[in-house]
């Protein structure tokens, strides 16, 4: 029975292995070129979407680097617009200042001819009534000096000694 057992594991083995031979004849024939070639367009597949996310991270990088640059730009054009603003309101400033200073001084010089022809009118005025106390003074004075005959007789000599004189 040993003999018997042994043969039949003799030609178990030998059918196996024609059995898997044939088999693999039979998958080299139909199975292994539709599963290569499925493998290879999956793995075809595999490295175009791994090229695409590289491409898309290089377009990606692009980007925001373009929009780093542009954020540069639109602060230095932000500050350039600033400084030109400020640059104009201290220019409006100093030109209202400018505008007020002539507007004081105009002001001032009106004022001060104001006053001088206000000073002029008033001594003007000190010199009338200066001139007129005078008169009333020299009239009571002379009234006073000539209303006695020999007073009158003495003032008109002295007046023609002294025309005389000069």
């Amino acid at each position: 029975m040993e003999k018997l057992i042994e043969e039949f594991s003799l030609g178990l083995f030998v059918w196996q292995t024609l059995l898997f031979v044939g088999l693999l004849f039979l998958l080299a024939k139909y199975a292994w070129k539709p599963i290569l070639t499925a493998v290879e367009e999956r793995e075809n597949t595999i490295k175009d979407a791994l090229d695409s996310a590289e491409k898309a991270k290089a377009d990606m990088e692009a980007v925001q680097a373009d929009n780093k640059r542009i954020l540069k730009e639109a602060r230095a054009e932000r500050d350039a617009l600033l400084a030109d603003a400020k640059k104009a309101s201290t220019q409006m400033i100093n030109e209202a200042k400018e505008a007020a200073q002539l507007e004081a001084d105009k002001i001032a010089s009106a004022a001060q001819a104001a006053i001088e022809q206000e000073k002029n009118a008033a001594i003007n005025e000190l010199k009338n009534q200066v001139a007129t106390l005078s008169i009333d003074i020299a009239q009571k004075v002379l009234q006073g000096e000539l209303a006695d005959e020999k007073k009158q007789q003495a003032l008109v000599e002295k007046l023609v000694n002294d025309i005389e004189i000069k």
